[in-house]
């Protein structure tokens, strides 16, 4: 299966060499794990991201069933449909380029997802960084904190976990420059959607772990109780007090993944309002 524009196809010979020119692609390596390899790159006069996956190994799969882990990711696939899902359901995210998939051995099969270049956007994480010493307006600090929790209650809402919602994976369009942004001008866009997972409802053991990735990864931003009800409130579509009585085991999940998290990464206690 290959779902290309005709142009592309063309131009990357696909009818002939199948995959093999478009997988030579050049350009920076963004991320390269165990087949798999994600690529910026120029094709006429834009950029693009390719990830191109050539197959995990049965080592890796066998591993991951003898440990009862999460089979591992073996396709593009899983992106393609993710990204999908979330023009569905109206969560911003890359625009698709096209997708392929050959081959039927689960541990070689050859697949990709292209998608448009993200222009003028940051990570939260850079965005961010500077926070606890330098923090920014209370209505954009509240802007921000309210789409993220916005963002991660749609897509549990709607059947999805992202598995790795940490908050670099939130991109903020600054398109119209940092001095413009205010807290009416907040674009986010979801990016890194490999290991999505799409059900008909998202297990609560996989939407606390969404939470305590994005609340891990917030743990130094200086932020307050206020801003964390904040978060609980719009997560749930309440009020900040009904979400947290309502929903005590999740939160008593979330923050136990998150503190343990920071205590294994930095080899520290977390912040104390933590």
């Amino acid at each position: 299966m290959i779902v290309l524009p005709d142009a592309w196809k063309e131009y990357w010979n696909i009818e002939k060499e199948g995959l093999q020119r478009l997988f030579s692609v050049k350009g920076p390596v963004y991320s390269e794990n165990i087949g798999r390899r994600t690529v910026r790159f120029k094709c006429g006069d834009d950029y693009y991201f390719g990830k191109f996956h050539t197959g995990v190994g049965w080592k890796k799969i066998i591993k991951n069933i003898l440990q009862f882990r999460s089979p591992p990711v073996l396709s593009a696939q899983n992106e393609w449909r993710a990204i999908k899902k979330l023009e569905r359901i109206g969560v911003d995210t890359m625009r698709l380029l096209g997708y392929g998939k050959s081959g039927w051995n689960p541990a070689k099969i050859q697949s990709f997802v292209v998608t448009h270049e993200l222009k003028n956007t940051i990570s939260l994480e850079s965005f961010c960084k500077d926070w606890a010493s330098s923090p920014p307006s209370r209505e954009l600090k509240q802007a921000l904190i309210t789409e993220v929790a916005k963002i991660a209650r749609t897509i549990h809402e709607n059947g999805l976990n992202h598995r790795d919602l940490y908050i670099c994976h939130y991109h903020l369009d600054i398109s119209k420059g940092m001095d413009a942004l205010g807290p009416g001008e907040i674009h986010l866009y979801l990016i890194d959607l490999h290991r999505v997972q799409i059900r008909s409802r998202t297990p609560l053991r996989w939407r606390a772990k969404d939470v305590s990735a994005l609340l891990f990864s917030s743990m130094d931003l200086g932020l307050t109780k206020d801003d964390l009800l904040l978060f609980a409130g719009v997560y749930h579509n309440t009020t900040p007090e009904k979400s947290i009585r309502e929903n005590k085991f999740f939160w008593w999940l979330v923050k136990r993944r998150a503190v343990n998290l920071y205590k294994k990464e930095f080899k520290k206690n977390p912040p104390s309002i933590w």
